[in-house]
């Protein structure tokens, strides 16, 4: 059977292979530490569930509109008002099946064949794939790790062409946990001004930020930026809600009303009882976002210096999300694997510890650390890591 070369040109999710081979090993009775995770390890907060739920005990079970319900979509309206200073219309909102949906609907909705989105390395697995099942060519940026994995907007000028579609901003930003400041994305803003360049944005970690960080988005700088930008966002990680699945975007009238036409024929609605669970997620504040972030800082500043200290391993420290991204060249290369990767499968057979190599992100020297787990599971991971590499791998 032939198949679409779109699909045929996808790269299989290196978090997804890893995991499956870390649920083999458990099957087969083996104590696995799994560091993968890219989802908090709490809960859904209990007024979040007892919402989602009362809705459906009132009858709240059938189709809602495909851009999600209106309520949903001016409780996103507050939000972005109250915590972002940003003025959106619910025309302007569409509710999407999680951020993951949301941004493959932005990319197919606004590339043509062979547009390029401009994508600054290390970055988040899906992008490059959403941008080539779109249609449209990834272009890479490298975000050097001596800039804290940042590009500078003098980068990102030299990679426009007459087919440059969109850049994406991730910050706080999977996999390196590291965050624009203003300045940086203004100077980043102008180019893509200069150039009628749409900025994709992608939000999700924006409420787990460390050591004083704060959140900016691009939509923020000014009036120009916020038209020129489509920013994502959503629950999943904020509220600990990532299988509810539900994501946003907000951005130009025009695009959203595209975009809400495409979930028509696709999605039909994000499905109800999760969005009246966000509905409650952003209506209300009972504390537990603050504790969820707090408690992942605390984690942070336990285990950071540790990993620090395993020979072969040289990591910035994060100023947001969950997770860790050294730089493991030096443990690859006193060792008998030739690449990342391998020495990656060899911690899970051997070591039983699983991490994601850093090749999915467009890094291949480096590791990819959760530390969505508890204290106790990461501190014993890192004494596993630190034998294996004593031992050279062996």
């Amino acid at each position: 059977m032939q198949f679409s070369p779109k699909v045929e040109s996808i790269t299989p999710s290196s978090t997804l292979a890893i995991t499956a081979k870390a649920k083999e090993l458990r099957e087969q009775g083996h104590d696995v530490i799994g560091l993968g995770a890219g989802e908090p390890d709490f809960n859904t907060p209990d007024y979040i569930i007892e919402a989602s739920y009362q809705s459906m005990r009132e009858g709240h079970t059938k189709y809602t509109p495909a851009a999600g319900l209106p309520a949903l979509k001016q409780a996103v309206a507050e939000k972005l008002k109250r915590d972002n200073d940003l003025s959106y219309r619910t025309d302007e909102i569409i509710v999407s099946t999680g951020a993951k949906h949301a941004l493959s609907s932005v990319f197919q909705t606004i590339l043509q064949d062979d547009d390029e989105v401009i994508i600054i390395t290390p970055y988040w697995v899906s992008y490059p794939e959403q941008v080539k099942i779109a249609g449209g060519k990834p272009v890479f940026v490298e975000g050097y790790e001596q800039n804290g994995f940042k590009a500078e907007a003098s980068q990102i000028e030299q990679a426009v062409t007459d087919k440059t579609k969109a850049v994406i901003i991730n910050s706080p930003s999977n996999p390196t946990g590291m965050t624009y400041s203003a300045e940086e994305l203004r100077e980043i803003g102008d180019v893509c001004l200069k150039y009628n360049i749409l900025i994709i944005s992608d939000e999700i970690y924006e409420k787990l930020l460390y050591d004083g960080a704060e959140h900016v988005s691009i939509a923020q700088l000014s009036p120009e930026l916020k038209e020129q930008t489509l920013l994502v966002n959503g629950v999943s990680k904020s509220h600990s809600m990532t299988g509810w699945r539900i994501g946003y975007t907000a951005g130009n009238k025009e695009i959203i009303k595209k975009m809400s036409n495409l979930a028509s024929h696709t999605t039909s609605n994000p499905a109800v009882m999760a969005q009246y669970g966000a509905i409650a997620a952003y209506e209300k504040d009972d504390g537990s976002v603050e504790k969820m972030r707090a408690a992942f800082e605390e984690r942070l500043n336990k285990v950071f210096d540790r990993l620090n200290s395993i020979s072969g391993f040289s990591c910035q420290k994060p100023q947001g999300a969950f997770y860790l991204f050294p730089n493991v060249k030096q443990a690859v290369d006193a060792s008998p694997y030739e690449t990342t990767d391998e020495w990656v499968t060899a911690l899970l057979e051997k070591a039983k510890v699983a991490v994601v190599p850093g090749s999915g992100f467009g890094a291949p020297d480096n590791i990819r650390l959760s530390y969505a787990t508890s204290l106790d599971q990461f501190e014993e991971a890192l004494n596993r890591i630190e034998q294996f590499t004593a031992s050279r791998g062996s």
